[in-house]
Parts: C-alpha cells; sequence; structure tokens
C-alpha cells in the first residue's frame, strides 16, 4: 500500500536548478545522484573548507539505520512518522523498517519541491506494510499529525524520526515546541529520534557552516550537544543517552568510532 498526497498547488512549485540547494548539496555528500553541477559545486566548496562534512552525513545516516533497526527489532515498533525526509537514498526508513518487519507502515513528510518530485521513491512498501508521503511543513504540526493518522493509528506506539531537520528552524524555543507538539500527539511508548548538526565540538565545522549560512543559502543552524539534548526532556532516553551520533550503538568496536560533531539520540515516552 502506498499514498501521495501534496498540499494544493505544491506539485507545481518550481525547482530552480540555478543555485545550490541543501537536500541536494546532501544527497551529493551521500553519494547520491539527485543534484546538479551547481550542487556538486556548492558541496566541493564546502568539503574544501570542512572536509569532514561527508563523515558527518554518512555517520547520520548509519545513526538512523541503527535507530531504526532497535526500535523495530528490540521495541516492536511498527509505525514510523519521517519529518524532513530529504531526498531518498540508500535505507530509507521503510526499507529498515519493513525488511525487519514487512508489515510496518511509514508516514514521509516534506515541504520542499525536489523531495517531492522524487518522493514516489519512499513509495515502495511491502504488499504487508504501508508507506505514505504529505507534502507539509514541520511547522505546521496540526496538519502533519492529520495527515500521519490517514495511515497510522496513532493510538498505538509511533516513532517520530527527525532527522537534520530541527536545524532548519533557527528559533531554538520554536524547534522545542515543534517536538513537544509532535510528541504530544503520540501515546505513551512512543519513541523520539533526533539528531542534528552540534555547536561546540569542531570549529573547522563551525566556520564553514557559518559561512555557508551567510551565502544566502536556507540557513542550517547548529546547536550546541545541551540544545539537542533539550528536545528529550520529559522522556526516558535510551542508552547510550545524547552522544556523537557514531557512538549511539556502533556496529562495531573495532576500530573504535571517533566523535564528530553531530549529535543525537533515542528517547522512549513514559
Amino acid at each position: 500500500m502506498s499514498d501521495f498526497a501534496t498540499t494544493p498547488g505544491s506539485a507545481h512549485q518550481q525547482i530552480d536548478t540555478s543555485v545550490p540547494h541543501s537536500a541536494r548539496i546532501w544527497n551529493y555528500w551521500l553519494g547520491g545522484k539527485d543534484n546538479y553541477p551547481v550542487d556538486e559545486r556548492a558541496g566541493d566548496a564546502y568539503t574544501d573548507v570542512f572536509p569532514g562534512i561527508v563523515t558527518i552525513a554518512r555517520s547520520s545516516r548509519a545513526f538512523l539505520r541503527r535507530n531504526i533497526t532497535h526500535l523495530v527489532a528490540e521495541c516492536g515498533i511498527r509505525q514510523f512518522l519521517d519529518v524532513g525526509t530529504g531526498l531518498p537514498t540508500a535505507d530509507n526508513t521503510h526499507e529498515v523498517a519493513q525488511r525487519i518487519a514487512p508489515r510496518a507502515r511509514i508516514v514521509y513528510v516534506d515541504n520542499d519541491p525536489m523531495v517531492l518530485a522524487h518522493a514516489r521513491a519512499l513509495l515502495t512498501s511491502t504488499p504487508e506494510g504501508a508507506t505514505a508521503y504529505m507534502d507539509a511543513d514541520v511547522l505546521d504540526t496540526d496538519r502533519v499529525v492529520a495527515a500521519a493518522s490517514e495511515t497510522l493509528d496513532l493510538e498505538r506506539p509511533t516513532a517520530l524520526i527527525l532527522s537534520n531537520v530541527l536545524g532548519h528552524i533557527p528559533d531554538h524555543d520554536v524547534a522545542r515546541s515543534v517536538v513537544t507538539r509532535l510528541m504530544d500527539a503520540l501515546p505513551s511508548g512512543s519513541y523520539l529520534s533526533v539528531n542534528d548538526g552540534s555547536r561546540g565540538v569542531d570549529p573547522v565545522f563551525e566556520r564553514a557552516q557559518d559561512a555557508y549560512n551567510e551565502s544566502g543559502a536556507a540557513p542550517y543552524v547548529l546547536r550546541t550537544v545541551d540544545e539537542i539534548a533539550s528536545f528529550f526532556d520529559g522522556l526516558e532516553l535510551v542508552d547510550p543517552g545524547v552522544v556523537s551520533v557514531p557512538l549511539w550503538r556502533p556496529d562495531t568496536l573495532s576500530p573504535a568510532p571517533e566523535a564528530i560533531a553531530e549529535h543525537g539520540g533515542l528517547a522512549r515516552k513514559p
């Protein structure tokens, strides 16, 4: 089962290929093909200043894969609300979840016309499960919840995924409010997965990101580790808590993973 929904007129939004785009640049760093020369040039300019951004992008994706695997295999979660989905790439949420539990149901939410153009790739569900895509803004939490309820049973535990999306909300109080409102719509036993770029860890990364934000591109705000941890207030953190993403339940300890300026965690709603 799959479903595809858009806000009125969103299908007619134009994709500007003359200026670099954050989702396409991220896709480029992940090794994807859904990008243009302008994005490659911007991505290369960024890596010239901070080559570690490629490691951050790929470590973020690996963290999400381990989160989802833990949620399905160890916590019994069968429903996912992935907000700020980004462009489809390897190991999308439904692919990871449905490999373990074919009946898993996933709703993706984004409001980027580039993501919308590729959203069909997010709808390759197993016959037993379901995937849906909704074109909506993360700030419009009422619409997000209403859209999710068309595919998910929000009286059952659900995992909310906010992967590298809260940095696009500059005001920290507003970002926390978004998380609170979305989690308030989910029942006890639900989970929150958050990861974002962190400040106070790598000054080279901070300089590169500050320069990118000043370029006129849509800004992405790096937050301190304490600020990222505050998104989990009132929830029960899963060990090892909020840590640099390679250190969150790594697949192997040999060689030991190194900390990077990307932090995240997973927590349960009591």
